[in-house]
Order: C-alpha cells, then structure tokens, then sequence
C-alpha cells in the first residue's frame, strides 16, 4: 500500500483495524484504491499521490452530486473524505466490472446506463461563455507536449482547432469516463463507479468514449443507449469539436503514461473524428 502517513492514519482513524482485502489499484497513475473489510461491512478508500487532481473532483462529486445515483443504490455511498490528504472512503458497492464480461456487449446495458446518465445529466445546467475557448487552448497545449502525432497532423490540427468558434455552451454534471469500465453489473442491475474525472461540461462529451469504442464495434448499442437516455442532444459541429478534442487528448496522454493501446486508439479516433 504506497499511502503517506497522514493516510494511513485517517484510514486507522475511520476503519480501526480493518482488513486489506483487495488492491484495485490500476498502476498507471498514483492513485491507490483498497477494498477494505471491518466486522462484515466492505469499504473502498482512495488516495492520491502528491501529483494527483482526481481525488478532488471525485470527492466534490460524491458531495453535491451522486444523489440521483445512490438513492437508488447505482454508486456507493460516501462515508469519510479528507480534501488536504486526499483521500475518500466509501461503502462498497457490489458487482463485476461490465468491461470484458458478455454484459459489455448487450444492449439492456446500454439502456441502463443512459438511463443512469440522463438522472445525472439532468441535475441542472449553467452557461459558460468561455469553455469552448478553455478546451481548445487545454488540447492546443497538449499538442505542445511529447507524443507520437505527426508533425503535419500536428500543424493541421493546431490550425483547425485555431479556426474554431468559441458558442456559448450548457453545462451540466459529467461522469468524464463513461463507459464499461466504470460500470458495475450485479444480477442484471447496472452500477457506477469512479468519479475522479467528474466536471462541469456539455453533456455530449459523456458519450466521446463510447462513440469511439463499443457504439464503433456493435450498432446495436448506441440506439440502445438512447431508449434510455432520451433525445440525443449532439449537434454536428460541437459533436465534432468533442471528438477531435477528446482524441488528441486521449493520444497525448496515453502516450505520456505508456499505455500504447489506448495511445493507439486515440490515433484511430483522430483518425475518425478528421473524416466526420
């Protein structure tokens, strides 16, 4: 377990001696996630390393707004957070991972899990006139660090993203990460986790991940999805803007933490996203 002492301490503090039962940590970044056991209750901790702007955007999401979720029982519930030492502990929420198991490939999954985004979606909505701007400078500025995009790709994508204009957009609440992998499955019944890439933004680049990956492999899920989701809220240009964003960003960040597939699949989504 590599937590810093005031976390282990807290931890000691809010479970006494509770079991180690599981490491879930997935050993890309510094985030440690322990699934802990104490008198035949099941918790789940996570602690951010020094490096680390997750635990804060999770935590502020499990306070003000996993509601629409865990009043019925599709997250887990908050337990214990400490912001300065970044760390967040949490009931256990039960089930398998939906990614890699033959849920991931059936469309009452998707149904479920657009249903479950849409309560989430439809908290509220805020305008923000610079987002748009914000973004574009965020992947201008990743195009400026180290990965493995051409150099006329590169110049090309810098000038279409320079081009672009910066709309007004709606804002609502964002899992950031929504797809399979966060997923739980539990006797047919869909479950969310992970929330360290929770933010304010449009609610369209909450399926960018999906688009590019299980609605890419199988045309019956994304029709699925939106049985549950309702309207489709995407409109061509800020699709697009969306897409392109999210695979340069998906690209360079692989590429800076050494995850070659997902690098390569952010190639193929650039890839797609220029023929949109």
């Amino acid at each position: 377990m590599d937590l810093t002492q005031r976390q282990r301490d807290l931890l000691q503090e809010w479970l006494p001696n509770a079991e180690v039962v599981t490491d879930h940590s997935w050993g890309l970044v510094g985030t440690v996630v322990l699934e802990l056991r104490l008198r035949g209750e099941r918790y789940i901790a996570k602690a951010g390393d020094t490096a680390d702007h997750h635990l804060a955007r999770e935590i502020q999401a499990h306070r003000s707004w996993l509601t629409p979720w865990t009043s019925r029982g599709s997250a887990p519930q908050l337990v214990r957070a400490d912001d300065e030492a970044k760390l967040i502990l949490t009931r256990y929420l039960p089930g398998e991972l939906v990614e890699g198991t033959p849920a991931e490939w059936v469309p009452e999954t998707y149904r479920q899990a657009g249903e479950l985004l849409a309560a989430f979606h439809g908290q509220f909505a805020v305008p923000d006139e610079a987002y748009e701007a914000r973004e574009n400078r965020r992947t201008l500025d990743n195009l400026g660090k180290s990965h493995t995009i051409s150099p006329a790709l590169t110049d090309r994508l810098r000038s279409e993203i320079e081009s672009w204009p910066t709309p007004t957009a709606s804002l609502v609440p964002t899992h950031g990460d929504w797809q399979p992998r966060n997923w739980l499955i539990d006797n047919g019944i869909v479950g969310v986790i992970d929330f360290g890439r929770a933010a304010l933004r449009p609610a369209a680049t909450d399926f960018a991940r999906l688009a590019a990956q299980q609605f890419r492999s199988d045309p019956a899920l994304e029709p699925a999805f939106f049985d549950g989701y309702g309207p489709d809220p995407r409109d061509p240009d800020t699709w697009h803007r969306a897409q392109l964003r999210e695979a340069v960003n998906t690209a360079v960040w692989a590429h800076q933490v050494g995850e070659t597939s997902f690098e390569q699949q952010g190639h193929r989504m650039i890839a797609d996203a220029l023929r949109s």
